[in-house]
This record gives structure tokens, sequence and C-alpha cells, in this order.
């Protein structure tokens, strides 16, 4: 190299992908610029991971999707919804008092988001309407993302979030509620979703406050986004019974570290979370 050259990034494989993921290890360059074909090479490096997790034993227990809080799109610098899959080994449930401890070994700058999760009593058909995904859904509940980022400073584009594994690493889910015990269809649903708030504390301390309706207007509206996402991409996995799909954000992502306890308290019918963080 010429002296006084600075040395271009080489892109990642997804090898040196799923190694950093392993490690909690920064990548040596932000990776957007060297991907082909942006956000679509993106996503064919993600599910190259998916396939090499799979290889190893992991199983998929479903998806998340990202970005979907408008107010935080200018802070982060990506402007739409991605998402990405949550493998059993990093999921996670509370018990019957909605507490759990959650381990940060291998997260790589981690925060944490409130979030709603679906989970679904049958496979989602591709396209489907919002009649169709309500019909899909057993259950909501309240959910802690932990989500994190390999570039330093959380400084990236939109192809860098989806090729690290869409800054998903943990996910929390707490006591499910069946829709139907308090919204007959999907409007009831979004509406009910819409109006509910969450507050947000760190050691009793709060942090944030926020309401389903950041998320593309509604938790629901959120996950119609994401299955017509799919349609358009005919590589990507279907949504199938049994997955837990956590739908965004309804507040800022906020650093965390092992020792601290963090909780949520979600209006009905989600109610609280509570997650203290282990090393």
């Amino acid at each position: 190299m010429i002296p006084g050259m600075t040395q271009t990034p080489a892109a990642l494989t997804p090898d040196a992908l799923l190694m950093h993921h392993d490690t909690g290890q920064l990548w040596p360059g932000p990776q957007a610029a060297l991907i082909d074909q942006g956000l679509p090479g993106a996503y064919r490096l993600a599910l190259q991971v998916r396939a090499l997790r799979l290889a190893r034993g992991e199983q998929p227990r479903g998806f998340k999707i990202g970005f979907t809080n408008r107010g935080i799109w200018a802070r982060y610098n990506v402007f739409a919804p991605i998402w990405g899959t949550v493998y059993d080994t990093g999921l996670h449930h509370a018990d019957p008092d909605g507490h759990a401890d959650v381990p940060l070994t291998a997260t790589c700058q981690p925060r944490i988001e409130p979030e709603a999760v679906f989970g679904l009593r049958h496979d989602v058909r591709p396209g489907s309407g919002l009649a169709e995904l309500f019909d899909a859904i057993e259950w909501v509940a309240p959910g802690f993302e932990v989500v994190q980022s390999h570039l330093p400073g959380w400084s990236f584009e939109a192809a860098d979030t989806v090729a690290d594994g869409a800054l998903h690493a943990r996910l929390l889910v707490g006591l499910p509620t069946p829709v139907r015990s308090w919204a007959a269809d999907a409007g009831a649903l979004q509406a009910g979703l819409a109006a509910c708030r969450v507050r947000l504390l760190r050691n009793g301390e709060p942090v944030d406050e926020g309401s389903g309706q950041a998320v593309l207007d509604d938790p629901l509206s959120a996950l119609h986004h994401f299955v017509q996402a799919l349609a358009g991409q005919p590589d990507a996995p279907a949504l199938k019974a049994g997955d837990v799909i956590t739908t965004g954000t309804w507040t800022d992502a906020w650093p965390i570290a092992p020792g601290q306890t963090w909780q949520a308290d979600f209006d009905a019918p989600l109610g609280r979370l509570t997650a203290r963080f282990t090393a």
C-alpha cells in the first residue's frame, strides 16, 4: 500500500459475518458500499448467514421487523423497515410474573427496545391482507428486543443493518394474551394496540415513553408491511405456524449493560415486562 493511503475494508463473507456475530467484535469497516446491489444483496448475505446457522443446528423461531418507528429514522439514517430472523439461541421467555434474566454474552453495543410480539397459530399466505393476518395470529405479548450494531457508534446505512442480521441479538417475550379475548377483528386489534402506551424504566427510573401508534401506525400494520415485503423476495422464508414476530420499538433504542434491570409498563392488554441483564 502507498504510504499515506487508507486501506479500504474488504467485503465481509457470510462466514466472517457469522464470526463477528458469535464473538461480538466490531466489523473492520462499513459494508454498505461494498455490497453488490445494495439492499437486495444485503438480504442475500443475510440469508446465506441464516443457512450457516441452520447448518450448525440453530432453529429459526420467527422474525424481527426493524425501523418501523418513523420517529427514529433520521436518527439512525435508515428510512424504511427491515427484517431479520429470530433464532432459538436468542429467544427467551419471561416467567409467570413477567420477569427474566437475559445474557448479553457476545453482543456488540447492545440496546433495548420495548415492542409488541405476535405469535402465529397457522401459516401466513404471501401477500395476506389485514383480515387474513388477524386470523393467523394466536396471541400478542409484551417484548424486549436486544438489538446490536457491529459498526462503531451505531453509524451505518440500511444495507449494513440488513447484513448485520437486521441488528437482532436477543428477544424476550412476555406473557401472551389471546388476541380474540379482547379484539374481535383486525380493526379492533389495530385500534387497541395503536392506543396502547408503554413506559420504559432503567433500575426503577423512567427513561422513555411511547405508544403502539409509533410503529407504522400500529403493530398489525407493521406486520402487514412485512408480509408484503416478503412477497417481493422470492428466496425469503415463509411465516409459519408457531413463529413469533416482534414488530418494532415503541421508543428510541437505549444502551444497556450487564447488571441493569429494565422494565416496560405497557397498557392493557400487554402488561409489565422486566429483564435483568447478565454478562
